[in-house]
């Protein structure tokens, strides 16, 4: 299989998985943009409406780290069972098993651009203009992108080997929901050495406030510590294509004996 081939059929199977998807719904595609503002609404009652968070600005805020966050969180949990879930194919065709990962992942990159419309038009509607800034977003979406990858990917591989992987990811991005800054800024820690090992330690965290910076204050992210993350993830995908290729037939046998 080629790589153009490769990648014509994951963009196939997205969009297929993606029409299959709307119709499952009364309300179709539109729970795209209606099922990440509903996450966004409860966080916002919580830290709004009830605690009486003291951000002007709370409601762009929690939106920018939210459904940037959702994005990565779906991405892995989803693309993370894709082999599992595909075993009555996996067990017919012999084919590349990086292929399930990714056509999730590229099906949840179809939806997240709906997002991040929905995001810029809200910008917009706060007062919120856009600025030469703005054109970091594309290698900060990029990183993001590949850090999604290489997480799925290797998600992937462990949840074949066992289920109870799955379990273990899940649990993982709730850790990272309370821990990357998503209803609260790190730049508000009260020691700027806790915000720097924060955002050091937690790509996740880094890119929420990348996001962040360059949407609300304009601001260009550490270009620096942006690539870092950047060739750490290019290499964690490149790991993960090669581990999925050489444990082909494995997988294969444990997505269907599992």
């Amino acid at each position: 299989m080629t790589l153009r081939h490769y990648f014509t059929l994951v963009d196939t199977m997205a969009r297929m998985s993606l029409k299959a998807d709307a119709a499952r719904f009364f309300f179709g595609y539109l729970w795209w943009i209606l099922e990440p503002l509903l996450y966004v609404a409860v966080f916002y009652v919580v830290f709004e409406v009830i605690l009486g968070s003291k951000r002007a600005d709370f409601l762009v805020f929690l939106m920018c780290g939210k459904l940037t966050f959702i994005w990565l969180s779906k991405s892995v949990n989803q693309a993370s069972r894709s082999i599992v879930a595909s075993k009555g194919l996996v067990g017919k065709i012999d084919v590349p098993k990086s292929l399930f990962p990714m056509a999730t992942i590229q099906e949840g990159l179809y939806k997240q651009a709906s997002v991040f419309l929905l995001l810029f038009i809200v910008l917009w509607a706060k007062g919120y203009a856009m600025s030469a800034s703005w054109a970091w977003l594309l290698p900060v979406v990029i990183v993001n992108y590949l850090v999604i990858v290489g997480l799925s990917l290797f998600g992937a591989f462990l949840v074949c080997v066992a289920f109870d992987f799955s379990m273990l990811i899940s649990l993982g991005m709730i850790f990272l929901l309370f821990t990357s800054g998503i209803f609260w800024d790190v730049r508000d820690l009260p020691d700027p050495a806790m915000t720097d090992a924060v955002l050091a330690a937690n790509p996740v965290a880094f890119l929420i406030d990348a996001y962040r910076q360059v949407l609300m204050e304009g601001v260009a992210p550490d270009p620096v510590h942006l690539g870092v993350i950047g060739a750490a993830a290019a290499a964690l995908v490149a790991a993960g294509v090669l581990l999925l290729r050489r444990a082909s037939r494995f997988l294969a046998l444990k997505a269907i004996t599992g």
